[in-house]
Parts: C-alpha cells; structure tokens; sequence
C-alpha cells in the first residue's frame, strides 16, 4: 500500500485557491492514501467563531467535500483532510476520509488547542476505526497528540495507520509522534503545515517536519519545516498487527489493567 501526505502553506481564507495548489502539486502522483493537514484549505487564524462559520463545510457537502470528492475518484485513492465543520448550531474542527466509493469517515477532534476553544465545540464523534482496502485505519487530529490514550483508543481498536492531519506550532510533536507509534506499534502519518499567519494581532509559525513513522519508531518518510511537498511511501500495514515486544511479552496482554 502507497500511503502519502501533503505539506502545505495555505493562504488564510483563499479556499478555492488553496485547493488547487495542493491538486496541482499532487496530479502525477499515485498512491493508495493521501493525508492532507488540518484545516488545510481556510488556514488556522479565525478572527472568531463567526468567521469559522463562514468559511465551513458540512460532513457531506461544501466546495471542499465536492473537490475532495472527485479528486478521489480520479486518484482510486483514500483522501484524508482537515476542515472546519458545521452541524446545526456546532462548529467542529474535523477530518474527513473519503473514498473513490464515495464512502466516507468523520472524525471531530477531540482535544482543543489554545484559543480553538473560542471557536470550535469539543468534539463528539468519538475514536473509530475503518477500513480501506483491508487496511485498518484511525484518524486523529493535531493536538490529540499530547494526549497518549488518543492513538492507544485507535490502537486498541484495531487501528494500523493512524492519520494526523495536523496544524502544529508546538516543537515537540514531530518526536512526540515517534513514541506514539512505538508504544502502540502502528504507523502514524502526520500531515502538517508550514508558514506564518499573522492575523489581529496575532502571529503562528507552523513547525512542518511532516512524517510517516513505522511501528518500530523508525521515520520511513519527512520533510522539511519550511517548504510544501509531497511525500509517499510503500507499507504494509499488516507489520503493525504484530505486537511482540520480545518473545515473553505482548504490547497489549501485558497491560495491568487491574492497576490502571
């Protein structure tokens, strides 16, 4: 399986303009899935929740689920992406997978960052996994990160790779990700941004160090924290079902469960 991402520098608000960047960057590429960052075509820097509203996309319409829909279709590939996500009166911060079937998988995130809270609602879909061309697959988003028992729920779920589209400004997460796919053995695929956004006062560098790391820790895959491009890199993810730690000891059986 051909697994890629996406790094992009999207300009804030510019929508159509951003998609196609990324379309245009990505059209002689093949690959099976591709990740693309969070919030990945209206950029991070709301100047408030009404804002958001304006530039939001429902789960199964928009002008970014239509693109991103067809672009699907034409790749025979799975499409992950990050966009702010209206639904009645919420706005989540949300990833969307979509297949060339026309399938689709939502996740909400989970653990709001910062100033999100002025503008997203926590999210409430939950961790899941899913398949795709017998592939187990769980989503995840930026900040989730931080949080250990995030990529362990998918892993505990069956997950193998886990995509994290990502807006990243704290550092520590490139090397963070290392650890969240040896202490679960599942390969992780990060998709982040880079450049500034300076916006009502205020002023976000994006760290970019995109990468796609094996169960064993070992980075298969990065780029760089300044320029956009692309990455891909074959896997097979049934590596990540193997959960031998030596021969006396299982990641997950041993587990003391009766002690947390």
């Amino acid at each position: 399986m051909k697994i890629a991402l996406y790094q992009n520098s999207p300009v804030f608000g510019e929508i159509e303009q951003n998609i196609k960047d990324v379309f245009e960057a990505i059209k002689n590429e093949d690959f099976d899935i591709l990740v693309l960052p969070e919030l990945f075509a209206t950029g991070y820097l709301f100047k408030n929740r009404e804002e958001a509203i304006s530039l939001a996309d429902k789960a199964d319409s928009g002008v970014t689920f239509e693109k991103i829909k067809l672009l699907a279709v034409e790749k025979n590939a799975l499409i992950i992406y990050g966009f702010p996500e209206i639904k009645g009166e919420k706005l989540f911060n949300s990833a969307l997978a979509i297949g060339p079937d026309g399938r689709s998988f939502l996740y909400q995130k989970t653990h709001l960052f910062n100033t999100e809270k002025d503008i997203f609602d926590p999210g409430e879909t939950g961790f899941s996994v899913f398949e795709y061309k017998k592939a187990k697959i769980g989503m995840m988003i930026c900040f989730d990160w931080r949080y250990p028992e995030s990529a362990r729920k998918l892993a505990l779920l069956g997950a193998q790779i886990i995509c994290h589209p990502s807006n990243l400004v704290l550092t520590t997460c490139p090397d963070a990700m290392i650890t969240r796919a040896l202490e679960n053995m599942v390969f992780t695929v990060t998709a982040d941004r880079v450049g500034v956004e300076n916006r009502f006062r205020q002023s976000l560098r994006f760290t970019g160090k995109s990468r796609i790391i094996s169960p064993s820790g070992k980075i298969l895959a990065e780029l760089g924290e300044e320029e956009s491009g692309f990455i891909i890199v074959e896997i097979d993810p049934q590596n990540a079902d193997n959960k031998a730690v030596t021969p006396n000891n299982h990641l997950f059986d041993d587990r003391r469960t009766d002690l947390y």
